[in-house]
């Protein structure tokens, strides 16, 4: 004898034939071999106990909340770095943090110098290095907020194509690079 086993949902979450299972659960429904053998060779949809009958389903197939696919990757992009006179910089938000502080120490001492920590390693730079690496970083970052937004508008204006997720980027690989003036 075979037989199936359904979920809370309807769904089928086990199978079990008597000779070789010892015991079978509670609630299990008793099907015929062929359909046995059928819910395990066919899993191109969702086996189902719809009023008594074993009944195969298609696959639920639920729209992407683009929103938030959206906003993930703007994050993904917002602290994928870039390059700032030959200095590659990190742009996470504890580093967005650590070089908008460093800014503002640039901006009140004119004179200011740093050890200042890149993806390389350390480097010592002044005041006017430090506001460039800070005014970068902040427009890289508002950049990623601005392709978030054009992009949000497209979903809202019914014009989204999933490849555009993909495209218009700052510091797509390799980083943007920005040269010191």
């Amino acid at each position: 004898m075979k037989y199936a086993l359904f979920n809370e949902a309807s769904e089928l979450c086990g199978r079990y034939d008597s000779a070789t299972h010892a015991e079978i659960p509670r609630g299990a429904v008793e099907v015929s071999d062929d359909l046995y053998f059928q819910t395990i060779r066919e899993n191109d949809g969702v086996w189902m106990l719809v009023k008594g009958s074993v009944v195969k389903r298609p696959i639920p197939i639920t729209a992407p909340d683009l929103p938030l696919l959206i906003a993930n990757e703007r994050f993904r992009r917002e602290a994928s770095g870039l390059t700032v006179d030959g200095l590659i910089i990190e742009t996470t938000r504890d580093s967005q943090a650590l070089i908008a502080s460093t800014g503002l120490s640039a901006v009140l001492d004119p004179d200011y110098r740093c050890n200042f920590k890149t993806v390389t390693g350390f480097v010592e730079i002044g005041a006017t290095q430090i506001i460039a690496i800070a005014k970068s970083v902040r427009a890289h970052v508002q950049a990623c907020f601005d392709r978030e937004l054009a992009l949000l508008h497209a979903v809202e204006a019914g014009e989204y194509s999933d490849k555009m997720l993909a495209e218009g980027w700052p510091g797509s690989p390799p980083p943007e690079s920005v040269e010191l003036q």
